[in-house]
């Protein structure tokens, strides 16, 4: 299977495409290049002044803690989604590209988590938000056929490759001006997500939602897995720390300690405790939010962030951070996670500030969840958080402004 000529076109042509007066004609002109059959693009012409969102699907088979080795074949998926405040266009979805290859491991399924997340109606969900929708199918790449393991990290180029791709992908939307969601596949990804949008705003935050720190060096990996490394390949206070892997040269760290924030966690390595404590990153475990309530956690999380000046916001929310009653499908469920309302109350405050640039969405999980309830339950809490991260609300209407617990107080007294 050949390499996409048009790898970096299909994030690329659109916003001067959208802007321009004949963007049905030019849009069609560049999907026939891209894409010969079965696309269909349906719609009326938006404005140059419209508000637009890239939506990035990227499924990959990479390692999952402990359960998972890296398949031989990576599988990304790139779905684009833009979006207005005014009535969606819709694009026809083509045929998928790309062939899945023979696994070498026992159990896989991550792969298929952007595709179950759509299956649920998060397409059909930013449409009713007046967001309208294009489908760009699947991104597919030539796999490496030698990828040897180095320091027990397995298919160290692979994982590069797919993430320089990725990387690649959400700088170039970032740079267009569109806010991006990446769908994987597993957190490995945000090394290439994450990477490609500070290469675009360099004095990003990020919060990271998670059950897991993810922040094991090769060197501290009790499994070589590297979705459980990808905060170490940013941080600057590491580099001295992270040896060079094959695949990664292009990776350079780009990220203080100062400005992350780890939230849900309650399943920390040693390596990665320590590590937590000698950088001082500011991080809420579940204890915490037990003991403080959510409302106050993303009190002091936007606060940390924010308070020197507005940012943009990257936020890469691992689905098993939520609860395993609630998210099932997935392939490492730690108990006693984040309850439905912490989970959708975490995304409402960051859309509330008006400075979400990315959105990572990983770890949906169709193949490892008990009954196709379980895989439904799962993606359908997917499409909530996501959707709720661009602004729909439980009451029914546009996200309040959240008051001050002083104003709360206040209020009650009244």
């Amino acid at each position: 299977m050949k390499e996409p000529e048009h790898i970096k076109s299909w994030v690329l042509p659109w916003p001067g495409l959208l802007t321009a007066n004949n963007w049905r004609t030019s849009m069609s002109e560049a999907l026939s290049e891209m894409f010969p059959t079965n696309t269909v693009v349906v719609g009326p012409p938006l404005p140059p002044s419209s508000f637009s969102l890239t939506l990035t699907m990227f499924s990959s088979f990479l390692g999952v803690r402990g359960f998972w080795i890296i398949d031989t074949v990576i599988r990304p998926f790139c779905l684009t989604c833009w979006y207005s405040l005014r009535k969606p266009w819709k694009l026809g979805r083509p045929n998928p590209g790309g062939q899945l290859g023979k696994a070498v491991q026992k159990r896989r399924g991550v792969e298929h988590g952007p595709k179950a997340i759509r299956d649920a109606g998060l397409i059909e969900r930013l449409s009713n938000l007046d967001y309208p929708v294009h489908d760009f199918g699947d991104l597919s790449f030539q796999n490496l056929d030698k990828d040897e393991p180095y320091m027990q990290v397995p298919f160290p180029r692979s994982v590069g490759r797919a993430n320089k791709l990725l990387s690649e992908a959400v700088g170039s939307a970032v740079a267009s001006g569109h806010t991006t969601v990446m769908l994987g596949g597993d957190h490995s990804l945000a090394i290439g997500s994450v990477e490609g949008h500070a290469r675009q705003c360099p004095d990003l935050c990020l919060i990271w939602v998670d059950a897991h720190a993810d922040i094991n060096t090769p060197l501290t990996s009790p499994s070589g897995n590297l979705h459980g490394q990808s905060v170490a390949f940013m941080l600057k206070e590491l580099q001295n720390k992270m040896p060079e892997l094959p695949g990664f040269s292009w990776v350079k760290p780009f990220l203080s300690a100062k400005d992350l924030v780890y939230i849900g966690l309650r399943d920390v390595d040693p390596g990665e405790y320590d590590i937590l404590k000698e950088l001082g990153i500011q991080c809420f475990t579940m204890r915490d939010i037990d003991r403080l309530g959510i409302q106050r956690v993303m009190e002091v999380t936007l606060d940390h962030l924010l308070s020197r000046k507005q940012r943009p916001i990257h936020l890469s929310f691992d689905i098993d951070a939520m609860d395993p009653s609630l998210a099932p499908a997935t392939g490492t469920p730690v108990n006693g996670g984040l309850t439905y309302r912490e989970g959708i109350w975490i995304t409402e405050e960051i859309h509330n500030t008006g400075l979400l640039s990315v959105m990572d969405l990983v770890e949906v999980n169709p193949v490892l969840g008990a009954s196709r309830e379980a895989v439904e339950v799962t993606a359908s809490l997917a499409v909530d958080i996501i959707a709720s991260s661009l602004g729909q609300s439980r009451q029914g209407g546009p996200i309040a402004q959240t008051q001050t617990l002083k104003d709360d107080t206040e209020q009650l007294r009244l």
